[in-house]
């Protein structure tokens, strides 16, 4: 696997405005992910808007937004309203956050000027925070996710080379979850040919069971325009016997038909029927805090 190198970066702006989303803001501690998914949607971003290549330039070189922290405190203090979702775009606890705790130091912001939260990861570093998320999950709603669209390890070296294990991901959960944090499974994208059989859903959905996961949700992969090739090149290599089936199933798209998203749908109600998730209760609104007791949490 090709070495990933770090650039320290500075930034002006931390939050990012999302529209059409089930949050309104998103904040991303790196640029690029040396997780190395060969399926990412980020991909596409940074051919589409960052002129760089799909490949090497996303997961072999990332930038470290160094002062994404502090630049995010002064932009709470302007009363931004809303939620919030970290790692969109990038893993916020891929394995460089050991060293620099950037989304450790946004937590902690967070947890002085609290806003509703959602965390999307493949890290088990995350439970290294625990004791912030806590402290953050008591003034507003926070669901941390792990992304688990396979429980096959041997699949999951293929597609996601730079991650930690399955097994990994859903021990980190069980602890969160032990701890009293909300914690779902992501089990998306899930991949046609590879991790879309009833059996592959049904172990993923049940393992996420097991480990208390309080949600089991899907999604169909979406084959953005700038990473056709890419992920066309991972085919190839890894399932030649599944080119055609994708071709039948995008047919030049960036979705696979209707009839297949039905189907994987179905699949999926099955298997999440058979095991028990437990959303946690809906807890009252929260009164933002006043100004002053912000500040003094500040100081």
């Amino acid at each position: 696997m090709a070495s990933v190198t770090y650039r320290e970066v500075t930034i002006k702006s931390a939050l990012n405005a999302v529209k059409g989303m089930p949050f309104d803001w998103s904040l991303n501690p790196w640029r690029g992910c040396a997780h190395k998914c060969v399926y990412c949607f980020a991909r596409a971003y940074h051919a589409r808007y960052l002129e760089r290549n799909v490949g090497s330039d996303f997961d072999s070189n990332v930038e470290v937004r160094v002062n994404v922290a502090e630049v995010l405190r002064a932009e709470l203090r302007r009363h931004r309203e809303g939620s919030l979702a970290i790692g969109t775009a990038t893993d916020p606890y891929q394995p460089i956050e050991g060293k620099y705790q950037l989304t450790r130091r946004c937590l902690e912001a967070l947890v002085d000027y609290p806003m509703p939260t959602s965390i999307v990861t493949k890290g088990p570093l995350v439970v290294r925070d625990i004791d912030v998320l806590k402290k953050l999950d008591e003034k507003t709603d926070l669901t941390v996710f792990f992304s688990v669209p396979c429980v096959d390890e041997e699949i999951v070296r293929k597609m996601d080379p730079g991650t930690a294990p399955p097994r990994q991901r859903l021990r980190a959960l069980r602890m969160l979850r032990d701890a009293g944090i909300d914690a779902a499974v992501l089990c998306m994208p899930v991949l046609p040919g590879i991790t879309d059989s009833e059996e592959s859903l049904d172990a993923a959905a049940r393992a996420a069971s097991e480990a208390g996961a309080t949600g089991f949700r899907h999604r169909p992969l979406k084959i953005d325009v700038e990473i056709q090739e890419y992920y066309s090149d991972f085919l190839a290599t890894e399932f030649p016997v599944l080119v055609s089936r994708y071709a039948e199933l995008y047919r030049g798209g960036v979705l696979p038909t209707k009839d297949y998203e039905r189907e994987i749908e179905e699949r999926v109600r099955r298997v999440r029927a058979r095991y028990e998730f437990r959303p946690r209760p809906a807890r009252p609104v929260r009164p933002r805090e006043p100004e002053t007791v912000q500040l003094q949490l500040a100081l």
